[in-house]
């Protein structure tokens, strides 16, 4: 499971995980648009992080940003914490 936490934003958190495929499961937003947000999530579901991230990046809604570019941000975190992971 990871958390991110985001910027900008109504949410406040994303919670999410990804599966061995690099497959992303169970996507939950705190806080924000709830119907909105269920929504991405379900559509979102299972569909590989790199496609996700790439779909949502660059999405504007206030402050530049917005729930589902978070998302792409909370993707590419995840993405970075196993590469630190690597090095250490």
């Amino acid at each position: 499971m990871f958390t991110y936490f985001t910027s900008g934003t109504c949410s406040r958190q994303i919670i999410f995980e990804v599966d061995k495929d690099d497959k992303i499961h169970g996507v939950k937003f705190i806080g924000g648009c709830s119907g909105n947000l269920q929504g991405v999530g379900r559509l979102v579901e299972g569909r590989k992080i790199d496609e996700v991230e790439s779909l949502l990046a660059g999405i504007k809604c206030r402050n530049n940003t917005s729930c589902p570019d978070q998302l792409s941000k909370a993707i590419a975190a995840y993405k970075k914490s196993l590469e630190d992971a690597k090095t250490k």
